[in-house]
Parts: C-alpha cells; structure tokens; sequence
C-alpha cells in the first residue's frame, strides 16, 4: 500500500470514528431524561443498599429486605406529606399571594431608611435597592430552574412516571446488584475487570452515605429554621420558609444562600424596622456555621473526598444541564469518580514512583 493510500485510509477511520462518537452523543442526548432517571436511581440504590444489605444479615431475603426498605421509605414520605405537606403548601401560597404587598413594605422601609440617611435624592438609590427587581429576579430564576429539572423528564411520560420509574428501577438494582455489577465489570479487559469489581462496593458506599447525610443535614436545618423563625415571629411562614431551606440545602453550596432570600426577605417586609431582619440574619449564620462545622463532619463526613472547589464545579455544571436534579446528584456522582481516579490511577502512579507493586485490586 502505497503512502498516500495510507493518508487515505487514516482519514477516513478518523471520518468514520467522529461520525459515530458524533451519533453516540446525540443518541445520549436524546435519551437524557432516561440517562437522569437512572442516575438518580442510581444514587437511591446506593444510599439504601445498607438497610438491605443489614436485613439480609437478619436471615431476610433479599428481595423480602428489598419490599420492606422501599416500604417503609414509601411510609414515611407518605406520612410526612399527609401531615406536614398541607400546611407547608397553604404557606408558600400565601406568601405568593402577600408578595406584591411585601415589595411595596419593603420599597417604604427602603425609603425610610434613605430619608435617614439623607439619601433620597440620591440618584444611585434606586439603582441599588430595588425590591421589585430582586423579587423579579428571585422568582424568575426559581421558575427557569423548575422548568430546565421538568423539561429534562418530561418526554418520558411526564413527572409522576418518572419517580416511580426511578424508584423501579432503583428496586431492582438493589435487588439483583450482584449480578449486575458482574455483568457490568465483565465488558472490560482483565485486569481491569477484577480492579473494578473491588471498587464497585465502596463505590457505592461512598454514594449512599454522601446522599444519606445530605438529606439528614437538610431535614435537621428545615426543622431548626422552621422554629427559629416561629420564635423570632414569623409564625405564619416558618414551616414553608424552613421547607424551602431545607430543600434547597440539598444543593451543596447554593443552596444555603438559596434559601435564606425568601426569609430574609419577609423579614425584611414584616418588621417595623430593620433589627427583624437582623435577627433573621443571625438566625441563618448560626444554623449554617452549625451545619459547616458540626453536622456536616458527623454526618456527611468526607463522603465526597474531593476538593470543594470542583465540588462547587460539578453542582454549577448539574445546574447548567440538569436544572435542580442535576444539582443534587452531580456530588454523588463526582465522589464516585473520585474514588475510581484515586484507586485506579493516582495510588498505583504513586507506587510505582516507590518502585512498590501497584495495590489498584484492593477495595
């Protein structure tokens, strides 16, 4: 074969190649709403996994051990919704219908304080407090976030299906998860298929106790922020206030400040002056330097194992693609990866700068 030919040939393997990398990621992108629901499945699994695996210590079947974990999971959301979801759902509304009449409390405190100030007739005022648009903007964005996380699922067969196809599907990974993860490390070469059967445990494990912990942290903060609030006087939003915190506490470093702009911002408008708004303030410093440096070492611990710099990549990035779910599950995900990137390459690179033989097969 002459080299031209060779020329010729390459380029058309590279054609051939990009073309088909190119239909693989349109197929991908076509099929992302059933990509999120089984990462998010995904995630479920791991973090319930546990429970299962614990009641088949007890002599349970597994499958057994599987209906009784998802069952008693399926309580206690259900419960909790019938008891506390009404309320919470009365009190956003009601704050949606009182909200024209907080900006307008907000514009005359906003004034007031100017004409203290002898600021009135300053001409930057109304660049710089402006409730209307910081109300505008709050919303629009919660609304463009809602509707990216429904647009993303909603091809499938709309919201409902989507949560009861993500707890199947979870079920079943629990269920059958051996099997799988030997089907799944068998599509690789030896002796990467051992490695990755060694890993796919504390994978796992790595997950589950990252979204397990998120979810106790953001419950124990909800609660906390709820009756912080009943106490410093804002009784009629405090549940609804401290479930918006305490869902979006569920988005790693966003979340918090998130949550804190419809609180502050009721303060802001219910007070006569400004010290309400102050103590709403404090009240949210206090619960997050709590969770910063109390909850979160105890009970999310160093699931991630990843520095918060690329952690705060990965939900930007979830946000950007997924809406709110990607947010929530892109850290799970990143700790995973991480785990597989240090086990897998940056410890056997290390070892064999030691000239030590390469530990990659050890859990």
């Amino acid at each position: 074969m002459s080299e031209s030919d060779r020329r010729i040939s390459l380029t058309t393997d590279s054609l051939l190649l990009i073309v088909g990398l190119s239909l693989i990621l349109l197929m991908l992108w076509q099929l992302r709403g059933l990509i999120l629901i089984l990462m998010s499945a995904i995630v479920l699994a791991a973090s319930i996994a546990p429970i299962v695996n614990q009641l088949e210590q007890w002599r349970l079947p597994r499958w057994l051990g599987v209906l009784v974990a998802y069952g008693g999971l399926l309580a206690i959301l259900t419960g909790a919704s019938l008891l506390v979801g009404p309320l919470v759902i009365s009190q956003i509304q009601t704050l949606l219908r009182q909200l024209p009449n907080l900006v307008e409390r907000v514009e005359l405190l906003s004034i007031d304080i100017a004409e203290q100030l002898d600021l009135q007739d300053s001409p930057l005022l109304p660049q710089l407090v402006n409730p209307q648009e910081v109300a505008g903007w709050v919303i629009n964005t919660s609304q463009q976030l809602l509707r990216q996380s429904y647009g993303i699922t909603r091809g499938i067969l709309g919201g409902f299906f989507s949560v009861v196809l993500g707890l199947l599907l979870s079920s079943y990974l629990v269920a059958d998860s051996k099997t799988l993860g030997r089907g799944f490390v068998r599509l690789f070469a030896a002796p990467w298929d051992d490695r990755l059967a060694a890993l796919l445990g504390p994978v796992g494990q790595r997950m589950g106790a990252y979204i397990r912990g998120r979810v106790l942290v953001s419950l124990l903060l909800g609660i906390a922020i709820a009756l912080g609030l009943r106490t410093l006087g804002l009784g009629d939003y405090a549940i609804g206030l401290g479930a918006i915190a305490g869902f979006t506490n569920l988005i790693p470093f966003l979340g918090p400040f998130l949550g804190a702009i419809p609180a502050l911002f009721v303060a802001l408008a219910q007070g006569d002056s400004a010290w309400l708004f102050l103590w709403v303030l404090l009240l949210f410093v206090i619960i997050q330097n709590l969770e910063s440096y109390v909850l979160d070492p105890l009970l999310v611990g160093a699931a991630v194992g990843i520095h918060p710099l690329y952690q705060l990549l990965a939900v930007l990035g979830g946000v950007q693609l997924l809406g709110i779910v990607g947010a929530v599950i892109a850290p799970p995900w990143i700790a995973g990866g991480a785990l597989l990137l240090e086990r897998l390459y940056l410890q056997p690179k290390d070892l064999a700068k030691q000239g030590l033989p390469s530990e990659a097969t050890q859990p």
